[in-house]
């Protein structure tokens, strides 16, 4: 496996960016070209491709239906929750686009409002998001089923001058009214909207205030359909939040240029995608995946997307997956570790991969936890196609480490995603800010500017964009996470920043005693936190997870861990002890709340925070470490 194409692209992109991603951006449709690719004249606040104007919602509908992709498959929306399947062409999901465009501009809607969007996984979600790009209106989804208090704090930031949302939601076998919610956080928040577009599902209508409320399809009968309006490149296309340490989320800002230009690049470059392929991010809209890889970057390559309303387990088992891929002959998945720690926990033996002819899969990349060796190792084996593990956040929306298929694929090695993708300067610093040798762990920047894509600010809040990711080291953007790099320049991310921990002043990662206890026959998934402790500071403590059918004694297994973590990383760790749950709390895109955890085994008082996926989970985590002496009131 050659690597000179990748490095010939990674040299270019930091030693000429303008060239780089102005050659990158003429992939897109501006109605007016730029005058500079890169602006640096307010550092550290920069931005790409100043003077372009272009439409984010025209590159990724119309413009395909003008080059003959009109009656190819824009939308395959699989709801295996609700039983509806449904596939819309591109030139269908450009006429619903421009009426709803028409429809928000008859309830006042303008270039700059912000609209909130607060949906279930069904394809008016898309639909919503398109359209406020389509007029140049700012969107900003919120996870369907937040709680009131929390999309009451989002409408007050956001100022929305319209909210979008549904009658309810499916979780599983759950029917979630969010009428009720939506009512509520509306009552609370100081800024109110001026309407409601609301889609009523079978499964539970709502009740629509009168003079407020608006039901979609009387809105969108009474519509007449708008074309897209030109935008400045460095206008906002959306606000996506991210929970603050303050616990005040922050609003990162995605721009239509630079967010246009990264979005298509990575398409072909990242996952090796062409226009015509079928592309599934088992994501959800609410987070920044589904912002980047089931909508915009799929659309904007012209290739089919998928949305899916379902789960990788229970609807209706283990094989839910590799029914999708089956039906659909996807070529590209992209989801994250834990969906596939929840497969493997079902089904270790892969027996449902057997039940469908996944020809049509080429690769499957997985992002949004760090991903264990084996689990990678798992999917290697049973799928028999690569698996790449990339990173990247909410604030760069596409990777800042990956295995760039598309431009030639590299040597995998389980534990790593690989090398910096091309645009990102990665640099791993120590607590002074100096670069560390290859195989230590520090804090992993990136030089600045950061490429096109990434947030170039937060929501009206520049001082704060600053205090969070540019002042510890000036001129870099502090990723909060930590890890190192080999000898060869592959990453290895290890834990967040916070989830180093001091042990009798050793600085450990969790991240690092995760891998060894995943690498255990039995375990599907865990997590390790640092608890306090009177003497060493902080002692780790795993809490795991077993594969289905495991009939052990759990006393034997937990033996068995903490002799592995003091055999492979040392008696430093004094990893001692460790206890079996049943389930690990996680937000709702899957990254286990390590902190909240801490928390509780601490007896500190905690926040149930809003993107948990089940909060009832919480009770069960305090009696679990209760019973190794934790959890202490």
């Amino acid at each position: 496996m050659s690597s000179s194409q990748y490095d010939a692209a990674y040299r270019r992109s930091l030693q000429d960016p303008e060239g780089f991603w102005g050659d990158a951006a003429e992939a897109i449709h501006w109605t007016r070209r730029w005058t500079r690719v890169l602006d640096d004249s307010r550092k550290p606040l920069y931005r790409w491709f100043v003077g372009g104007e272009l439409n984010t919602c025209y590159n990724a509908l119309d413009r395909h239906v003008e080059q003959g992709r009109g009656d190819q498959a824009a939308l395959i929306y699989d709801s295996p929750v609700t039983g509806t399947l449904r596939s819309f062409t591109y030139r269908e999901f450009r006429d619903l686009t421009a009426r709803f465009a028409g429809a928000l501009v008859q309830q006042g809607v303008r270039k700059g409002d912000r609209v909130v969007i607060y949906m279930p996984m069904v394809p008016e979600a898309l639909i919503a998001m398109l359209a406020c790009a389509r007029i140049g209106a700012i969107h900003s989804v919120v996870f369907g089923g937040f709680a009131p208090k929390e999309l009451a704090t989002r409408i007050n930031d956001a100022k929305p001058k319209l909210i979008v949302s549904a009658s309810c939601g499916v979780e599983g076998k759950r029917v979630i009214p969010y009428k009720p919610l939506l009512d509520e956080a509306i009552q609370m928040a100081a800024s109110k909207p001026e309407h409601c577009i609301i889609v009523q599902r079978p499964q539970a209508a709502a009740a629509l205030m009168p003079g407020r409320d608006l039901d979609w399809e009387a809105a969108m009968k009474a519509a007449t359909p708008v074309d897209c309006v030109p935008l400045a490149a460095t206008d906002p296309l959306y606000i996506l939040y991210t929970s603050g340490t303050t616990g005040i989320p922050k609003g990162v800002v995605r721009d239509h240029g630079g967010h246009a230009v990264a979005m298509q690049w990575t398409m072909k470059n990242i996952y090796d995608v062409q226009a015509g392929d079928v592309y599934w991010a088992a994501s959800d809209i609410g987070w920044v995946v589904g912002h980047s890889y089931i909508v915009y970057a799929p659309l904007l390559a012209g290739c089919t997307t998928i949305l899916y309303e379902g789960k990788p387990v229970g609807t209706p088992d283990a094989g839910a997956f590799w029914r999708v891929i089956a039906q659909h002959k996807v070529n590209v998945l992209f989801t994250a570790p834990t969906a596939f720690r929840a497969i493997k926990r079902e089904d270790p033996e892969g027996k449902h991969i057997g039940r469908y002819d996944l020809g049509s899969l080429r690769a499957l990349f997985l992002a949004g936890e760090r991903c264990d060796p084996d689990t990678l190792v798992w999917a290697q084996q049973r799928l028999g196609v690569p698996v790449i593990d990339h990173w990247w956040q909410t604030e760069t929306a596409w990777g800042i480490a990956a295995n760039c298929m598309g431009l030639g694929m590299l040597p995998v090695k389980p534990g790593s995603p690989t090398k910096a993708s091309p645009g990102y300067d990665v640099r791993i610093l120590d607590e002074a800010g100096d670069v560390v040798p290859p195989g230590k762990t520090g804090n992993i920047v990136v030089k600045l500017p950061l490429p096109p894509g990434c947030l170039p600010t937060l929501w009206e809040n520049d001082a704060g964009y600053v205090d969070s990711y540019l002042s510890r080291y000036p001129g870099y953007y502090l990723t909060g996470d930590a890890g190192y790099q080999d000898e060869d320049g592959y990453l290895y991310i290890m834990s967040r920043i916070d989830d180093i921990i001091n042990v009798a002043g050793h600085r450990l990662s969790t991240g690092g005693m995760e891998e060894v206890l995943a690498a255990h026959p039995d375990v599907a998934e865990c997590s390790v936190i640092g608890v306090a402790d009177g003497l060493k500071g902080e002692v780790p403590v795993g809490l795991v997870v077993l594969k289905a059918g495991v009939r052990r004694p759990e006393a034997e297994i937990v033996s068995e861990l903490v002799k592995m973590v003091r055999d492979k990383i040392g008696a430093v760790a004094s990893f001692k002890k460790a206890v079996v749950v049943g389930r690990l709390p996680k937000t709702r895109s899957g990254k286990i709340l390590r902190g909240t955890m801490k928390r509780i085994a601490d007896g500190a008082e905690y926040k149930v925070p809003a993107t948990i996926d089940d909060p009832a989970i919480l009770g069960e985590i305090r009696e679990s470490l209760g019973r190794i002496g934790y959890a202490r009131e």
